[in-house]
């Protein structure tokens, strides 16, 4: 009696579920599920070398930028320094000497 529901039933479940996973396998999301199970990297998205090459360069470009700002705020602590210290010489000269 169970043989008779259970053999269907397996051969049912084999056939579609072996055509969704063929479906699935050659969708955008399956062929980036298939890279990332192999472990590789933009495998799936279809990227040529020029455009890896050129992404890797736009993001040593942005770690460069980043020093920028770095180097910007160190200016803009020196000039504030300056600013001060001319302040101060303005101010001494402006006094009357000290008896």
């Amino acid at each position: 009696m169970l043989e008779d529901i259970l053999i269907p039933l397996v051969a049912i479940l084999t056939i579609f579920g072996g055509g969704t996973l063929v479906l699935f396998s050659i969708t955008p999301v399956g062929k980036a599920l298939a890279a990332r199970i192999l472990g590789k990297k933009g495998a799936a998205t279809g990227l040529d070398e020029e455009t890896v090459e050129e992404v890797k360069g736009l993001r040593r470009d942005v770690d460069d930028m980043r020093h920028f700002v770095e180097q910007m705020s160190e200016l803009g602590e020196r000039v504030d320094f300056l600013e001060r210290l001319m302040a101060k010489h303005r101010e001494a000269e402006r006094l009357p000497p000290v008896r």
